[in-house]
């Protein structure tokens, strides 16, 4: 594993608070909050479409792999097209750590807690791929220029200590008394994820009904698989612990998405960071390193209840359930075996999974492999359940389908020849554009896509056909990555600043 220990600059200067972090607050109440109204996103997918168009859009840039030594960043996006600045980064936050890769993101709070409202979108949670490191990013004092976090050792000393009433000034440390405004930059340490948690190669990133937020894991601190979830108060960041029961993670982990309706989560499976991390061999494949299973938990006990065993289903990525907060099926793109698969629930309680689309491979001279997959590397759904849009990193192309009919998905659109290849895509909340990446994972792009590192990847925008599907470039937006200040750079996941197609749950 790569450390990344080196640093730009200093963090969580040492203020001893017994018995706590410096940075911990206690919390009068962690329990679930009753919803009232008002809170953050939208009562329901449905209205959620209904929302304003999207200005700005947030991307995790990475320099890993690319031969730069400078930190990973956060890229503000302007995607509105009658700002002066459309189509241009306008804002970039480095982080104060080398080699994170940074990868997927997620929120302090969404629209699974829609009707509290004590709660509110403000923070956008960043954690590292390779240094399992989380990063806590304020969005909310200045959506247009992000930047990290600070906590208030005073605020968080006085909170602590709060029981003890007006005698508490005179136990602060001598610092504090002296300069009652210092701010701690929100980095929860790969040490602390460790320590607590024993897991680390931190993926994804959900905001739950609770007001905590869940990370799934790739593997355990030595980088060995092991799919668990750290789980982190939604206020104070604190690291709590496993969502799941001591022993309980799966063999594997990598994306998850939870029904609590049906009180069902569904996790996925990359493979071991210790198998991925420097490239992909294709030995690894024969030996069965690689995933091929979906994990079946039940949501209230956080238990694996059932895993399912996929029919040609090598290496299942992301996990989609329908938006609908009563459905019971959802969709996982299968990457090196470039299928869509469904996952739903029998009649008596069990759940089953079926292949329902396939990519055909290609032959092509001089492949590592008998065949080039399309390697289908992200996929997502429309707001309205009606679409599916997944995008085949190898072949170059993005496709949609309409999934009116789950069971039997129809090929509706087909953008071709997206430079560097397809890979991270989002799409608008009204579902007529959607936006794409083409970075996957820095090891794999030098692989992969050589010209990436030396050329830097680029974000694009397709125009969508929502009545009678199709899919259309959109000439007049293209940002090149290629160009930033520092050298070229791979852009990753896009997250809007109200959430999206992939950030929110509802319940």
């Amino acid at each position: 594993m790569d450390s990344a220990s080196n640093t730009s600059t200093g963090l969580w200067q040492a203020l001893p608070i017994p018995g706590k972090s410096c940075r911990t607050r206690v919390s009068a109440n962690s329990m679930a909050t009753k919803c009232g109204k008002c809170g953050p996103g939208y009562p329901t997918p449905l209205e959620a479409m209904k929302g304003p168009r999207e200005e700005i859009v947030y991307v995790p840039c990475i320099y890993r792999n690319t031969g730069i030594e400078a930190p990973d960043y956060l890229a503000t996006v302007d995607v509105d097209p009658k700002s002066p600045h459309y189509s241009q980064v306008i804002h970039r936050l480095p982080m104060p750590y080398l080699k994170d890769e940074l990868h997927h993101s997620g929120w302090n709070t969404c629209s699974s807690c829609f009707g509290d409202s004590t709660k509110a979108r403000t923070k956008l949670m960043l954690p590292s791929l390779i240094s399992s490191r989380v990063y806590v990013v304020d969005v909310g004092s200045d959506p247009r220029a992000p930047k990290l976090h600070k906590a208030s050792p005073l605020s968080l000393w006085l909170e602590t200590l709060a029981p003890a009433g007006p005698t508490v000034s005179g136990q602060l440390p001598p610092a504090l008394i002296q300069d009652p405004t210092p701010h701690l930059l929100q980095v929860i340490e790969p040490s602390e994820i460790h320590s607590k948690c024993n897991v680390g190669s931190l993926h994804t990133s959900h905001c739950l009904a609770s007001g905590e937020v869940m990370i799934s894991t790739l593997g355990d601190p030595q980088g060995n698989a092991k799919g668990g979830f750290v789980l982190l108060d939604g206020e104070t960041f604190e690291v709590k612990g496993t969502w799941e029961k001591p022993g309980g993670a799966a063999p594997m982990g990598y994306d998850f998405w939870y029904q609590p309706r049906h009180n069902v989560m569904i996790s996925s499976e990359w493979a071991a960071p210790n198998v991925f991390a420097d490239g992909f061999n294709p030995a690894h494949v024969e030996a069965g390193l690689y995933g091929s299973h979906l994990h079946v938990w039940d949501w209230q006990r956080r238990e694996v209840i059932q895993t399912l065993k996929m029919k040609d289903g090598l290496i299942p990525l992301e996990v989609r359930f329908l938006h609908d907060p009563d459905a019971t099926q959802g969709f996982v793109g299968c990457t090196l075996s470039s299928n869509i698969q469904r996952f739903y629930k029998n009649e008596g309680g069990t759940w089953s999974v079926e292949k329902v689309i396939q990519v055909p491979s290609k032959k092509v001279k001089g492949w590592l492999l008998p065949e080039m997959p399309g390697l289908i590397t992200d996929i997502l759904l429309s707001l309205d359940d009606r679409f599916l849009y997944f995008s085949n990193w190898l072949h170059g192309d993005i496709r949609q389908y309409d999934i009116s009919n789950p069971q039997k998905p129809r090929l509706a659109g087909q953008g071709k020849r997206v430079p560097g290849g397809p890979q991270m895509i989002q799409l608008s909340l009204d579902g007529k554009r959607l936006y794409v990446t083409s970075s996957l994972y820095s090891a794999w792009d030098k692989q992969f896509y050589p010209d990436l590192i030396r050329e830097g990847s680029v974000m694009l925008q397709i125009d969508v056909d929502t009545v009678n599907g199709g899919l259309k470039l959109n000439p007049n937006f293209l940002v090149d990555f290629g160009k930033e200040p520092l050298g070229p750079a791979l852009a990753h996941e896009l997250r809007y600043p109200g959430g999206d197609c992939s950030s929110d749950i509802w319940i």
